[in-house]
């Protein structure tokens, strides 16, 4: 109960003084050039909060767990590929109400987006700025538990051959540091404990991890709660 009432209250702190925050975050960061790749709109969050344009072509989307691993996976390939869409996505619990990206055998589900021609605009757009950066080094990589991805996923993400990766749960994970991986606390009293959206987290994330000297160092230093 006091852990739950102390993140509300340091929530609120953050949200009235956000501006404040935020100028400082934004004077801390060094490394402006950075690449996020991440499966849900957490990504898109931080490059919003630190004022930068986004270099990454995973913004305002998501994929489902499957999807996610296996672009992970053949991750250049797939970058290179036509971007095409489809009307009715193979997730049956997917909504069909946004345009459904598809990358060979992969979906992006363009869940903020008003139209494929907008989705196709803004993703190769923003593909190209992300590939003039050459060197992986810059690239950070993320994760959460959410949309059908599971600890024998996030597992397998840490084994990638990338520098930079970070995942979220709100479980504790066996072989897997707190400096690699993120033990969200769990709230039952919203969405019956469901894993936060990537905006939320976002919200929550400098309660975890300093951000901000993790883009600058590539070392994860925790905050508040570090278990």
């Amino acid at each position: 109960m006091l852990r739950k009432l102390e993140i509300f209250l340091k929530r609120k702190i953050r949200h009235v003084f956000s501006s404040y925050y935020q100028k400082k975050d934004i004077s801390r960061l060094k490394n402006r050039t950075f690449v996020l790749i991440s499966r849900n709109c957490w990504g898109g969050q931080v490059y919003q909060w630190l004022g930068i344009p986004y270099n990454t072509p995973f913004v305002g989307l998501f994929l489902f767990g499957p999807c996610y691993m296996k672009l992970l996976n053949d991750f250049d390939r797939y970058m290179k590929l036509e971007l095409k869409f489809r009307e009715i996505s193979k997730y049956p619990e997917a909504h069909n109400d946004y345009p459904i990206g598809v990358l060979d055998d992969i979906e992006i589900h363009f869940q903020h987006y008003s139209n494929p021609e907008e989705a196709k605009e803004k993703w190769y757009r923003r593909r190209e700025r992300m590939l003039k950066h050459k060197n992986k080094d810059d690239y950070f990589f993320s994760i959460c538990d959410r949309r059908g991805v599971t600890e024998s996923d996030i597992l397998a993400f840490h084994k990638l051959n990338f520098k930079n990766k970070i995942s979220f749960s709100f479980y504790k994970i066996k072989g897997l540091d707190k400096h690699r991986h993120i033990k969200f606390i769990q709230d039952f009293s919203k969405k019956k404990g469901a894993p936060p959206n990537g905006k939320k987290r976002f919200k929550l994330t400098f309660l975890y991890f300093d951000v901000v000297n993790y883009l600058n160092t590539a070392s994860v230093t925790r905050t508040r709660f570090k278990q």
